[in-house]
């Protein structure tokens, strides 16, 4: 049983939701959002963990909230043991196992739109760009490459298909949907937490490609939730590495993504095991994210 399995069948606790990647649990008042090892790709979820993956997630998220808290609250309340229920630190063995990736938060009001910021052609825009000469219906100069830098970051708003996909629409779509001036202010706060954390990266040696975002409402306010500017919410490329005109190497499922597609699988569940080496390669590149981003090795 690995330590996902042990989290989820010794936690005491209602479950709130279940993702990917995070389980939420139902404290009352406040959820405590615990971080797995779980990876994903092809919106599938793969047999093997990587180790250390959510302790980095949760890590690197708490490291934004603090940075980017004179520009937007968010719902992080604790990462202290002390903190978690009775129940729980009555198992030292459970905590041991929580330490380092749950988070206790607010229990916001989420709103249901993946909060895009690109300042580069990459991924669904790139596709978008080739096809329609735009990204989610914002208009970009012709002749652009991929991996191109853009003139300005755009905000790219999407809503989760049913297919599980997200769907890239445009921010009149958004507006229509949640009003316009809560959507033009999730959009300036977008561009705005993108722009800060991308000029930050780029003195450590990352290229903060895109990033996506999620909000909730808390009492009227806006406030910022779920992961922020991890390697699973954004693209991360090292600028000793970028090169436009191709797709450069990303701090996050790069190993595994390439494996994948050399393996034949059909991308349907069930996906094949992960060899060790790209287990080790994949974790590997999320410590180091964590590493140059905090000056500092994960804990």
């Amino acid at each position: 049983m690995n330590i996902t399995e042990l989290i989820e069948t010794n936690l005491p606790l209602p479950l709130f939701g279940k993702g990917k990647v995070r389980d939420t649990y139902d404290l009352g008042d406040r959820l405590l959002m615990v971080a797995s090892d779980r990876i994903s790709a092809f919106d599938c979820i793969l047999p093997n963990g990587i180790p250390d993956k959510g302790r980095v997630l949760t890590q690197l998220s708490a490291f934004w909230f603090g940075r980017m808290s004179e520009i937007i609250p968010n719902h992080l309340i604790s990462m202290e043991v002390a903190d978690l229920p009775d129940e729980i630190r009555a198992q030292p063995t459970l905590v041991e196992q929580l330490a380092g990736r749950f988070m206790i938060v607010k229990k916001a009001q989420r709103l249901d739109f993946e909060c895009v910021a690109r300042g580069y052609l990459a991924g669904s825009g790139w596709a978008d760009y080739q096809r329609t000469g735009a990204v989610c219906g914002v208009s970009l100069p012709a002749g652009l490459r991929q991996a191109d830098a853009l003139p300005e970051p755009i905000f790219t708003p999407a809503i989760k298909a049913e297919s599980g996909h997200d769907e890239n629409v445009s921010l009149a779509y958004m507006k229509g949907e949640i009003g316009e001036a809560l959507a033009q202010t999730i959009a300036d706060m977008t561009i705005a937490i993108y722009r800060a954390a991308a000029s930050y990266a780029l003195d450590r040696g990352i290229i903060i490609a895109d990033t996506k975002l999620e909000f909730g409402l808390l009492d009227g306010q806006l406030i910022l939730i779920d992961e922020l500017l991890t390697p699973d919410s954004s693209r991360f490329w090292a600028v000793s590495e970028y090169k436009p005109g191709g797709s450069p190497p990303s701090f996050d499922k790069q190993y595994v993504r390439d494996w994948l597609e050399g393996t034949g699988w059909n991308k349907q569940p069930p996906a094949p095991e992960l060899p060790p080496d790209v287990i080790e390669g994949t974790a590997n590149r999320y410590r180091e994210a964590y590493a140059w981003l905090t000056g500092a090795p994960l804990p």
